[in-house]
């Protein structure tokens, strides 16, 4: 596999992260499309039939070059906010122009910064990495939410061989904490063989 895909996955540190998409940030794009990125849409169209008050303000967790911004946005999704470790990445998705706000965010720490009950709803699309995140993320994004408010993500599959992010998913429903609204296996990146499984979460 030549390209940054035959190492992203690697990737075990937050800095090791930030340093490693801050140099794939001009490439991110073209490389993403040459192997046919289609977890964006897929999330999209999971949320949009899964959550109410798309005019509501959405927050979108390591929103990278703001591909996932545009699929959400072609969703029906109208106020969105993101945030990502790399500044790099984060210069790109501002030349969008789709985000109402954008900044930095380490997703391996508490999400303390992110204010209770500001956002309807959340994304985190292509993004979960068990290799430095824990899989309590989840539940930090879910503890952020509204009642009724969904978190669509996706765990490709390499996240779902470790097993914890998918694990957690079963033990948040399991709790009552949240409804597992969406869960398909489908295309992450053909061109590299690669499949990821999308979920909606929505909290009670």
């Amino acid at each position: 596999m030549t390209g940054k895909l035959g190492t992203v996955y690697d990737l075990s540190t937050p800095q090791a992260a930030a340093d490693f998409y801050g140099d794939w940030a001009g490439t991110y794009e073209d490389e993403l499309a040459q192997n046919g990125y289609v977890t964006p849409a897929r999330c999209a169209a999971a949320l949009a039939d899964a959550a109410s008050l798309p005019w509501a303000p959405l927050i979108e967790l390591g929103c990278g070059t703001g591909l996932g911004g545009l699929a959400l946005r072609a969703a029906g999704f109208e106020c969105i906010d993101g945030v990502d470790i790399s500044p790099e990445m984060l210069e790109r998705a501002e030349a969008k122009d789709i985000y109402r706000t954008l900044g930095p965010a380490d997703l391996s720490q508490p999400l303390d910064w992110m204010p209770d009950d500001t956002y309807q709803n959340a994304a985190a699309i292509g993004v979960l990495n068990p290799n430095f995140m824990s899989a309590h993320l989840i539940d930090w994004v879910i503890e952020k939410l509204p009642s009724g408010g969904c978190f669509v993500f996706s765990l490709n599959d390499h996240a779902l061989a470790d097993g914890t992010m998918e694990t957690r998913v079963l033990e948040l429903t399991e709790y009552g904490v949240a409804d597992l609204v969406f869960r398909e296996a489908g295309d992450h990146l053909p061109g590299i063989d690669l499949a990821s499984t999308a979920y909606v979460l929505k909290k009670r």
